[in-house]
């Protein structure tokens, strides 16, 4: 449990950070005022700034005279930006001057900074996240995967597909074999020094020994290893002698640039899939139930987790798609309800009422955050 709340932690901190990287490096690009660029959350443990052409070390968040911070004090910022480390691991964050709307006196501002900077700058988070998913996904395509061998998919045409091999698909808890080590994606070359040629003959040899002391030879990465496995007299129906469930899988590559294009190709197929889910789920009846929130996405992971490092990836390039892509909806706490106000001023050709704007995106992300507590009420009760 502790393992998969790591490991959710640092998914869920990469998707945050490269979605703020991307608002980041957009508005140092456009010209804006970036007054912090962070790691984590705040508070802020220590930070680095270049003031004068040296780097000065910065140890939380330091007072004016008046005992205010420059924000709250409403004075023009440093141009040079803070990088910080802050105390809550869980993504990061970037402090862009007059990213409300506010100081419009600051040529370089926010709100004064030309309609294509700032529509760059509002849609770089989503497009790293859905860039992100691409590469991951060309990347499993590329170091190969394993796939059932009666699996019906199509794969590109330029993939390698290896010979069938017998692999440890799940290990269960508590039973020889996750005490002797085995583990889900171990290559199972032999039992007894027999090579078997399918899943079947395997199964049917260790029911006719069950109780006795078996010696697998397995394959894990580059190493091969001989791993001595008790089994027992009388196993439940569902568990097996060993307690490890294993399927005749094949093994498929890609060449690198035919794995990268696939990969941007796949990437654009899951986002049209993505906006045909979502536009049923705004007609459907109990849409709560289809939705998951942290703890089933927690759960996933470490699901997920069992499988082993490609299969964490390929669950991590599927959110941060999906983040993308929930990001980019037309609701006024998300980067498309700034975009669609921002379309909204282009078309108008003068300003949106600032008051306004700020009540929306206040009274959205309350109903949001509604929205999430009661998806994660559902998701503890079925957990």
């Amino acid at each position: 449990m502790i393992i998969t709340i790591i490991v959710f932690i640092v998914i869920l901190g990469l998707l945050v950070f490269v979605h703020e990287f991307g608002h980041f490096y957009a508005a140092k690009k456009s010209g804006m005022r970036v007054l912090e660029f962070g790691f984590g959350f705040p508070p802020r443990l220590i930070g680095l700034q270049k003031v004068d052409g040296k780097w000065k070390v910065i140890f939380g968040h330091p007072k004016s005279s008046s005992n205010q911070t420059v924000e709250q004090a409403g004075q023009a910022p440093s141009d040079s930006t803070i990088y910080s480390i802050n105390a809550i691991p869980l993504g990061g964050f970037v402090k862009i001057w007059g990213e409300n709307n506010e100081h419009e006196e600051d040529p370089r501002s926010f709100i004064n900074r030309p309609f294509w900077a700032r529509f760059a700058t509002l849609i770089a988070g989503v497009t790293m996240n859905w860039l992100l998913g691409a590469v991951l996904f060309s990347l499993i395509l590329i170091v190969g995967f394993k796939v059932p061998t009666d699996a019906k998919i199509t794969l590109p045409k330029a993939a390698i597909v290896s010979e069938s091999q017998i692999i440890i698909d799940q290990v269960l808890k508590g039973t020889p074999a996750a005490g002797a080590g085995l583990k889900a994606g171990d290559v199972i070359l032999s039992v007894d020094s027999t090579a078997f040629e399918n899943v079947d003959k395997i199964r049917e040899y260790l029911l006719e020994n069950k109780g006795k002391v078996f010696s697998f030879r397995i394959e894990r990465g580059s190493e091969v290893k001989a791993v001595e496995v008790s089994s027992i007299a009388n196993p439940t129906e569902n568990q097996g002698p060993t307690g490890i469930v294993i399927g005749d899988f094949k093994k498929v590559r890609v060449p690198f640039f035919a794995g990268v294009k696939a990969g941007f190709v796949n990437t654009a197929k899951l986002t049209g899939e993505i906006f045909v889910g979502l536009g049923k789920l705004f007609y459907s009846k109990d849409a709560l139930s289809q939705v998951g929130g942290p703890v089933k996405i927690g759960q996933l992971v470490g699901e997920a987790r069992h499988y082993g490092f490609l299969a964490l990836a390929e669950f991590t390039a599927f959110i941060s798609v999906n983040l993308a892509i929930f990001n980019l909806l037309p609701i006024p706490a998300l980067d498309g309800g700034r975009l669609l106000f921002l379309i909204i001023e282009k078309i108008r050709g003068k300003k949106n009422n600032r008051s306004i704007e700020q009540k929306a995106i206040a009274w959205s992300m309350a109903v949001l955050l509604i929205l999430i507590f009661l998806v994660t009420i559902k998701d503890v009760k079925g957990f």
